[in-house]
Order: C-alpha cells, then sequence, then structure tokens
C-alpha cells in the first residue's frame, strides 16, 4: 500500500513538471536573469518616490576595478545586462574588458562596450581607437560613449565650451554608429549634461545617472533608456562597492529592445 502511495506522488510530481523545469536554459541564451530584483546598497539613498525596485529590469556597469567577477552568480541575483569600458581617450585601452566581454557573453548577459572621451585627443581620433579595440559583435547591444566632466586627470582637464562639446559628440557618435550599424547611447551625468545644453542633443538613446532622486526630477522630460541609480550597490558575485542600473520599461519593453538592438 505504501509503495502504491508513493507511486502515485511521483505520478503527480512529474505531471506538475513543465519543459523549462526539465530542460534548464543553455547558458549562452540571452534572458532575463531576475523580474524586479532589490539588491543591497552600503550607501541607500531614502527613495520619496520613482524607486529603482520598481522597475522589472536591472544591469550593471564595469571596468578593470571589478576583477573577476563571477558573472553566472550575478545573472541568477538579477543582472540582466552589463556596461563593459573598453576603451578611453586616444589611446588608453581597459585591462579588463576582453575578459568580462567573453564571461557576459558566456553566462547569456547582454552587454555593450563603452568609450570614456577626453577632450585632449580629436573625437575622430578616440573614435578609430575605439573601433581598432572593440570588435563587431551583432549579438552586442550598442556601443556607449561616456561623457562627463575629468577634473581629477592628470593629463586632461580641459572645458570646452558647449557647441565645441556637441560637435565633437556628434563626430564620434556618427562614425562609430557607421562602423558598428547600430545607434550609440549616451551616458552623462547631470553637471555635464547642464553645462553643455544636453537637452537640445536629440536623436539618441540616453543612459542617465542619478543617484539621488529620479531622472525625472533631475533631468526634468528628457527621455532616457537607462538609468544609473547608484554607484555604492551591492551584487552577488561582485566585489565591493557596484553601479546598479536599471532598463526604462517593462520586461516585455526590455525583450523587444533586445530583439531591435542585438543583431
Amino acid at each position: 500500500m505504501r509503495r502504491l502511495a508513493a507511486i502515485l506522488m511521483l505520478t503527480l510530481l512529474g505531471a506538475c513538471s513543465t519543459v523549462e523545469d526539465l530542460s534548464p536554459l543553455s547558458p549562452s541564451s540571452q534572458t532575463v536573469a531576475m523580474h524586479a530584483p532589490r539588491f543591497e546598497d552600503s550607501k541607500p539613498h531614502e527613495w520619496d518616490s520613482g524607486a529603482p525596485w520598481n522597475y522589472a529590469i536591472h544591469g550593471t556597469d564595469v571596468s578593470k576595478y571589478q576583477t573577476s567577477v563571477d558573472w553566472p552568480t550575478a545573472k541568477a541575483s538579477g543582472i540582466s545586462f552589463a556596461f563593459i569600458k573598453a576603451t578611453e581617450g586616444g589611446d588608453r585601452f581597459d585591462d579588463y574588458f576582453n575578459e568580462h566581454w567573453a564571461r557576459t557573453k558566456a553566462a547569456g548577459i547582454p552587454r555593450a562596450p563603452y568609450h570614456f572621451f577626453y577632450f585632449c585627443t580629436p573625437a575622430a581620433t578616440q573614435a578609430r581607437w575605439f573601433i581598432a579595440n572593440v570588435p563587431r559583435d551583432p549579438s552586442a547591444m550598442p556601443p556607449v560613449l561616456d561623457m562627463e566632466w575629468n577634473p581629477k586627470s592628470p593629463t586632461c582637464r580641459l572645458r570646452p565650451d558647449p557647441a565645441t562639446v556637441r560637435s565633437e559628440m556628434s563626430t564620434f557618435l556618427e562614425i562609430v554608429e557607421r562602423h558598428y550599424g547600430k545607434k550609440p547611447i549616451i551616458y552623462t551625468s547631470l553637471d555635464f549634461f547642464d553645462d553643455n545644453q544636453l537637452a537640445t542633443f536629440r536623436g539618441y538613446p540616453y543612459w542617465l545617472r542619478s543617484v539621488a532622486g529620479h531622472p525625472r526630477q533631475k533631468y526634468g522630460s528628457h527621455p532616457f533608456t537607462f538609468w544609473q541609480y547608484t554607484g555604492t550597490g551591492i551584487v552577488p558575485g561582485m566585489t565591493g562597492k557596484s553601479d546598479i542600473n536599471v532598463f526604462n520599461g517593462s520586461e516585455a519593453a526590455w525583450n523587444k529592445w533586445l530583439r531591435q538592438n542585438t543583431r
């Protein structure tokens, strides 16, 4: 009788199983890691409205300062995308770009390369340097241009006028878009955005930094695709403080955006 009951229980459990239960996704498949994760933060902001955990899709950004990331663990914790530093100025290549680039792909995490802009080198030279170091991968997200002031730089602290800034941005973006066939993303901070009147610089998706308030409070009605909401986050699989970002949209909107931008 006990044996019959055991057989019956196994039969019922089997009937409740799905294909997903029995056949795990391939590590190389790009899927949403976790819906609306809520990461810990070593220096949390008290969000009065527009809290980042209300967004479905979260990701991170890394450079040589994030070494040996356990990407499968980060993905399991809720990291659904990664921005990876590739180049800086016209002669610097990030030491960990190749490692991050390969391991995120192996973990099935959509990723984009980014370039940190220096005003001491012509935009066309910087675009060529980026192209020389970043492979053309149709499965990657669009490349990113990181525009912010760098007052602590030992070599370049120039602050050109807004018209020059926007002109240099246009040059870099146009060259990179022609090469990769994807419209680049612009990353920027609030001071740089205001100083250079980027509210008038339209036609590109924006990734906005705003760690002490929702972008609506800081950037007004300017549209954004990604929002960097902390630089002190705690992400399993990553050592120390981590940058965390969200995609501005639902899970369905994210999947649609990926289909349109990773091929």
